[in-house]
């Protein structure tokens, strides 16, 4: 064994053929985990095994910029946080990892030991380490197993594993991972080095290809239950040479390995595992015990691992980005090769973001196509939103932006054979079908130009229109669109209208009206509105009900919400105006009195951190409660900044800006501070707890509108902190929320227990912001060509929309 902080370069590079690793590792228990700022931070970070390294690339290193298929390998322990994370006596605990190439793939594949008490390795124990890359057919498909003392951990079949090349300058190293380029170590800002000690590291060839391994030196495997008493003997072999030399008189088909090094007499210091601070006489020797194929043994610590390494995710915690906490921080100006690197880093995440879009649409298309939502648990469809192919539709615009140009004209056809909004029986929402199926069709139209996207949205126009047939022309809540049917207000408020429901039509009408030249559709979307701006609103703060059934509007409750129910009325007003070209003040100056009363009214810090959050009001009391649909709030108020008649730089400008990016923060701060990275449903503030705590609904299904701010705030300023808050969210999604069919809501982002459920906004809004966040190539431009409606589909400005053909 060897101390923590130095690690071995052996001459040779084990993953150039199938092949069999055995060793045991003792890692040392780090610092004891600390406070800051009242939060205790978990000391545990991953702690690399070895890597290998073939020309400048150690581990398992994704080439995505170079247009390279992914090399290497790596193993190392990564902290778990879940069941049994802590073993007898408050030891830490670590799953074991392994990370390799794919033949043809730009990245690794990974896989992930099981979180069993018996498979997790603890601090200050050893354990035994066993890694099988086993030839299954002749076409090279490989079996890849992961073997924790003595049972099996995890293990990948029929995987097309990329063997790297070997060269006389390729090795792999033993206890840490770096990128090396000829003698000198290129560190990062971490430290990945094993803290600990590794013992027994045992090699064998079980390929055909011969590099350094004689064949009659080759071990001979082949099915599961020949890795599994391999193991076995390994493990019970432990720390005795001979017996390891001697397993082929057990009756094996085990050979001597082709390496063994033992690790014994380097710089050891009996009866301890602390870490060494320096050597001053390395490198030195290191004896490999079967042929004389000695290594070294360095000093050098490495900080860094690769930006493509992926790994199971573990959050990283709140409080962090304090400089954000008040809406005030620039960053310094990046130079020009900095916004590269992290351009670049940006283009390989939308390529993993475009991988999740993909997989949610291949479960999508096998089990519910066709249908309104998958059930990504039972692996089926349901048809909750009247049986509109609403997933299918409100995806489009997603599929597109993607470059997913197969699978946008396969939904096409669809569209035009199968989707006939006459036999949709029973009322549907007139709220959610126009954000998502008239504005779906809308955008596909808008970036296709394929007149059946505009035919269908011209049908569900005429057959919505009925809702507007109440005495005040402000629609009703629900409407039948087969022929003949009736319009509504829902059940449970059949006198009123809700406010955002009233306030939520006009993107889509009106661009409705552009593109077919019926103003009639325009006409009673701004009626409505207009009657509601009519009513004397406090501060331009609107109830969340309105009568709608009697001869004149009034207010249905005193009830405000910037959350459920009243959210994207206020979205709207600055996105009517933004449409139109700028040239309807009314609705400018309506915004920014509705955001004065926000401000004014309802924003509010929280202690002990003084984060920034918008309350609600009920019956004239505030109520410390803000909804994760709140946080569309943040952007909104950062697009009205930007666009200010009086200029960005205007005192009003820069104040909605601070609050947007105040705002934003938050946000981020209820998916960093939970279990799982992700946010719940709301979060209540508590000035005697810790900020704030989550509801009573603390369930997450997918939502978008925290990244939904970040997109806009990165679109504007191009703030690079946004792009990694979208990427945690991002990972906790890929972690807790992924199934076989596709992505499920969270009954509880604590407990992170998966429900039956994937809504159509995941793929319309949440995959489509957490791309755009990161893809810079597209032509989305907030500032001068685009809105985006309420379900992200962007709609070009009316003036520059294109109109039918005749």
């Amino acid at each position: 064994s060897y101390p923590a902080n130095v690690y071995a370069q052996l001459p040779v590079l084990v993953d150039s053929n199938p092949f069999a690793i055995s060793l045991w590792i003792n890692l040392s228990p780090l610092p004891d985990d600390r406070e800051k700022d009242g939060i205790v931070e978990d000391s545990r970070r991953p702690r690399v095994i070895l890597s290998t390294r073939s020309e400048d690339y150690q581990g398992c290193h994704s080439d995505v910029f170079a247009m390279r298929p992914a090399t290497g390998i790596v193993l190392y322990a990564q902290p778990h946080f879940g069941d049994g994370a802590e073993g007898d006596g408050g030891a830490k605990t670590y799953r074991i990892v392994l990370e390799y190439a794919r033949t043809g793939k730009k990245l690794c594949r990974t896989l992930i030991g099981s979180n069993q008490n018996t498979l997790l390795v603890r601090e200050g124990e050893w354990h035994h380490i066993a890694l099988f890359a086993t030839q299954i057919s002749s076409e090279g498909d490989e079996r890849i197993s992961l073997y924790v003392n003595g049972d099996l951990a995890g293990r990948n079949v029929h995987e097309s594993r990329q063997y790297s090349s070997y060269r006389p300058e390729s090795k792999t190293t033993v206890g840490r991972f770096a990128r090396e380029h000829g003698s000198e170590i290129e560190l990062g800002s971490d430290n990945f080095d094993l803290g600990g000690r590794v013992g027994m590291l045992s090699y064998w060839e079980t390929g055909d290809h011969a590099t350094f391994t004689a064949a009659s030196k080759r071990m001979k495997i082949q099915s599961e239950s020949d890795e599994d008493h391999v193991v076995n003997a390994i493990f019970r072999a432990s720390f005795d040479i001979r017996a390891i030399k001697e397993l082929s008189l057990q009756g094996l088909t085990v050979k001597e390995p082709a390496l063994l090094y033992s690790f014994d007499g380097q710089k050891e210091i009996k009866m301890t595992n602390d870490l060494y601070a320096e050597y001053s006489e390395l490198p030195s020797l290191i004896n490999e015990v079967m042929s004389g194929r000695n290594g070294t043994v360095m000093s050098e610590l490495i900080d860094g691992m690769p930006l493509h390494q992926r790994q199971a995710f573990i959050p990283l915690g709140g409080n962090r980005y304090p400089e954000y906490k008040d809406g005030t921080y620039v960053p310094p100006k990046l130079k020009a090769s900095e916004r590269q690197e992290l351009d670049e880093i940006a283009r390989a995440r939308s390529g993993i973001v475009k991988k999740a879009m993909q997989h949610a649409w291949s479960g999508y298309k096998k089990y519910a196509y066709g249908k309104d939502e998958l059930l990504p648990l039972s692996q089926s469809g349901q048809d909750n939103w009247g049986g509109m192919g609403t997933t299918l539709v409100d995806s489009l615009s997603t599929l597109w932006i993607m470059g997913m140009k197969e699978e946008f004209w396969e939904a096409r056809d669809w569209v035009k054979k199968y989707l006939d909004f006459g036999q949709v029986r029973g009322g549907v929402s007139v709220f959610e079908t126009t954000i998502r199926n008239l504005g779906g069709l809308l955008s596909a139209y808008d970036l296709s130009g394929d007149e059946i996207f505009l035919e269908k949205a011209d049908d569900l126009g005429m057959r919505l229109m009925r809702a507007f047939e109440s005495r005040t022309g402000v629609p009703y809540g629900d409407v039948e669109l087969f022929d003949g049917g009736r319009s509504y207000n829902t059940g449970w408020h059949s006198n009123e209208a809700v406010l955002s429901e009233i306030g939520t039509l006009q993107v889509e009408f009106r661009y409705l009206a552009k593109v077919t030249g019926k103003s009639e559709y325009a006409t009673a979307v701004m009626r409505a509105l207009d009657e509601l701006l009519k009513l004397d609103a406090e501060s331009g703060l609107y109830p969340t009900f309105i009568y709608n059934t009697k001869q004149e509007l009034s207010f249905g409750n005193s009830d405000i919400s910037i959350g459920a129910m009243g959210d994207s009325f206020y979205e709207y007003l600055l996105k009517v105006w933004l449409q139109g070209d700028k040239r309807e003040m009314k609705y400018r100056r309506m915004y920014d009195k509705s955001v004065n009363g926000i401000l004014d009214k309802l924003i509010h810090m929280s202690r002990p951190n003084y984060l920034t959050y918008v309350a609600e009001q009920k019956k004239d009391r505030i109520i410390h409660k803000m909804d994760h649909l709140s946080c569309f709030l943040g952007g909104n108020l950062a697009l009205g900044a930007y666009t200010h008649p009086d200029g960005l730089k205007s005192l009003t400008a820069q104040r909605q800006l601070k609050t947007g990016k105040q705002l934003a923060y938050t946000c981020y701060q209820m998916y960093a501070r939970s279990k799982s990275g992700l946010a719940p449903e709301f979060v209540v503030f508590d000035k005697t707890r810790d900020d704030f705590v989550k509801g009573h609904a603390p369930y997450y299904i997918l939502r978008p509108e925290t990244v939904e701010t970040f997109f806009i705030l990165y679109h504007l300023t191009k703030d690079p902190v946004y792009r990694e808050w979208g990427w945690e969210v991002f990972q906790a999604i890929e972690e807790h929320c992924k199934t076989d069919a596709g992505y499920a809501a969270i009954h509880d982002v604590d407990t992170m227990k998966q429900d039956n459920r994937m809504e159509s906004f995941f793929l319309a809004e949440t995959l489509k912001y957490l791309y755009l966040l990161q893809d810079d190539t597209n032509d989305i431009d907030l500032l001068n060509t685009h809105v985006f409606n309420t379900e992200a589909h962007p709609l070009k400005l009316l003036n520059l929309a294109r109109t039918q053909q005749k």
